[in-house]
């Protein structure tokens, strides 16, 4: 479904190999927090989404783990912004801006895309979904 999905908007984009079991847990391991069911479904055909340049459309989930990591537990970024961990990030524009969906209390509730901007601390919604998310980034509709 999601390798159709995306080669219909665009066939720019390579996909890899599917996630294993073990690295779609080690989000939930790492992060403390269940991976989106259309998240998920997309691991399901590819661990990743590249475009022409192998640059991440959607994130391995390794680099899932290794992004939110990095930003939930640097020190500098502490005194700098507010706190990362209601946050999972999922996509950046290139740019130092982060595309994620919102935790709540430990879970993701809805399926809305926010934008993180590395700029002003900024979180604003973009998507009322990943299809949406995926669509209007490569398509332009979304801009940051």
């Amino acid at each position: 479904m999601w390798l159709d999905y995306i080669s219909t908007i665009s066939n720019e984009y390579s996909f890899t190999p599917p996630a294993t079991e073990t690295e779609i847990n080690e989000i939930k391991e790492a992060l403390n927090v269940e991976v989106p069911v259309k998240l998920l479904e997309l691991y399901s055909e590819t661990n990743g989404v590249f475009d022409v340049f192998n640059c991440p459309l959607i994130w391995t989930t390794s680099q899932i783990v290794k992004e939110n990591m990095f930003f939930r537990n640097s020190h500098v970024f502490k005194d700098l912004y507010m706190p990362f961990d209601h946050l999972l990030f999922i996509s950046d524009n290139g740019c130092g801006d982060l595309f994620g969906y919102k935790i709540v209390n430990g879970t993701i509730k809805a399926e809305d895309i926010y934008v993180w901007n590395h700029e002003d601390d900024s979180r604003t919604w973009v998507a009322p979904s990943l299809e949406v998310f995926i669509k209007g980034w490569i398509t332009g509709e979304i801009t940051t």
